[in-house]
């Protein structure tokens, strides 16, 4: 199977693993979650969703890209690449947001409000896809496409933070899922379109 059918293929997988969850499983997986909410853990995933705050890598991936732009070119490029799938998952997340107006589960549990309206900006209304979870995504993609013996453990932390976003009853299945393929998505396009290429010839330079 060639790459663009392959890709259309997922893509179609993921929106209908999206519409299935939306009608069959969304609700009764978010009401099992918030009835956790006094869980041993929920302290726990509290602490690891802030993993999924896309401001720590935009300011990381850009000091990484000054500080050793001179003297480690892999490092520098290593941030830049940071940077741009993380800003470029997040802002795609945050524009299909706005547009699609979806409401999130806390709306549900307060006033069973559930689905779409569009062009709402507030944040009760911003729940697909998840942000937290294309970032996750997003910067676990990128340290397994350039440090490919830590890739398990980097999928395993995308994961770990993506889970959070549920077990907090911040999201729903559908919004995970679609932000978890959006992360993977820009990191997978940024990488073989753009920064393989640099990276390869970086690692050639040293030969």
């Amino acid at each position: 199977m060639n790459k663009p059918l392959s890709w259309s293929f997922t893509t179609a997988t993921v929106i209908l693993l999206c519409i299935l969850c939306y009608i069959f499983v969304d609700i009764q997986a978010a009401l099992w979650f918030h009835s956790m909410k006094n869980n041993s853990y929920y302290n726990f995933f509290a602490i690891i969703t802030q993993l999924g705050d896309s401001l720590v890598y935009l300011v990381g991936g850009v000091l990484l890209f000054v500080v050793f732009r001179n003297r480690k070119p892999f490092r520098s490029y290593t941030g830049l690449f940071l940077f741009s799938t993380v800003a470029v998952s997040g802002l795609t997340a945050d524009l299909v947001k706005y547009i699609v107006g979806r409401a999130r589960p806390k709306l549900y549990f307060s006033e069973h409000l559930y689905g779409f309206d569009f062009f709402r900006w507030e944040h009760a209304w911003t729940s697909f896809p998840s942000g937290h979870s294309a970032t996750a995504f997003s910067v676990a993609i990128l340290f397994a496409s350039l440090y490919p013996r830590w890739r398990f453990t980097a999928l395993a932390g995308g994961l770990l933070i993506a889970f959070s976003r549920l077990f907090l009853a911040q999201h729903y299945i559908s919004d995970v899922i679609a932000g978890t393929y959006l992360g993977t998505v820009s990191t997978a396009l940024l990488y073989n379109f753009y920064f393989k290429p640099k990276f390869d010839a970086l690692e050639h330079n040293k030969t």
